[in-house]
């Protein structure tokens, strides 16, 4: 039985560059693997997901996750277990780094087909650190930057295509830092805008909004923040080559 990492991505930076006609939006980032990562354990031949993992709860085990749909791009059967350590719904890439890693698992390395089934899947299935441009299937690898970082992930989640949605409506604003998701995510959920301003005070600097949110974070293992706990999840990871 097959052990693999799905290490979880953070979004640095985010610009939108442009929308196709067929509403998908075009992005410029800048993306980083994460050493906190999910453990998938494959049996091939078997069927069907467990999990467990103190992000297990919650999470869809039937034909919706990404990762069944993973293994029906790849046209392969496996019981699959995740053990989930990255928050889902906090902008972190759980459930397309699951399925990039049964994508590997399978030796799949098709960017464009991956980015169809999930935007950050293509990002995933590399790793690393890269620029991500298209729809997320332009993956352009960067040298690795060695960086210490502070996740606060508040206790609720944001929707991504709402987010967009809003950021439609918007008119199609820049952020006011390096995401120009941020303004269509504080009109989604304006509760982000308290946990920035609190975490910009303990930190001494604001702090950067991941993709869609809700994750905010900031450089540094700022152990202050840690009194944002158990209100909100504070962890403490590095970036991964």
């Amino acid at each position: 039985m097959p052990t693999v990492e799905a290490p979880a991505k953070l979004t640095r930076s985010l610009r939108i560059t442009g929308v196709r006609d067929d509403g998908f939006h075009l992005i410029d980032a800048e993306m980083v693997a994460l050493e906190l990562a999910d453990t998938l354990t494959i049996t091939p031949g078997g069927n069907g997901l467990s999990a467990d993992g103190p992000y297990a709860a919650g999470m869809p085990l039937d034909a919706t996750n990404l990762v069944s749909q993973a293994l029906g791009l790849v046209g392969r059967t496996a019981h699959v277990h995740l053990h989930k350590v990255v928050p889902h719904g906090g902008g972190l890439g759980g459930g397309s780094a699951d399925a990039a890693a049964v994508l590997r698992w399978a030796g799949f390395d098709d960017l464009h087909a991956a980015a169809r089934l999930g935007a950050d899947i293509a990002f995933c299935l590399v790793g690393g650190r890269a620029r991500a441009r298209g729809i997320g299937e332009i993956i352009e690898p960067l040298p690795f930057v060695a960086l210490d970082l502070t996740l606060v992930i508040p206790p609720f989640t944001v929707s991504t295509p709402a987010v967009y949605r809003a950021w439609d409506a918007l008119g199609g604003p820049r952020g006011p830092g390096l995401n120009d998701l941020e303004p269509a995510a504080l009109q989604v959920a304006p509760e982000l805008a308290e946990w920035r301003d609190r975490i910009g005070e303990l930190a001494g600097r604001p702090p950067t909004l991941a993709g869609s949110g809700a994750t905010w974070f900031v450089e540094g293992h700022l152990r202050e923040l840690e009194v944002l706990a158990p209100a909100a999840t504070v962890l403490f990871t590095r970036t991964r080559p």
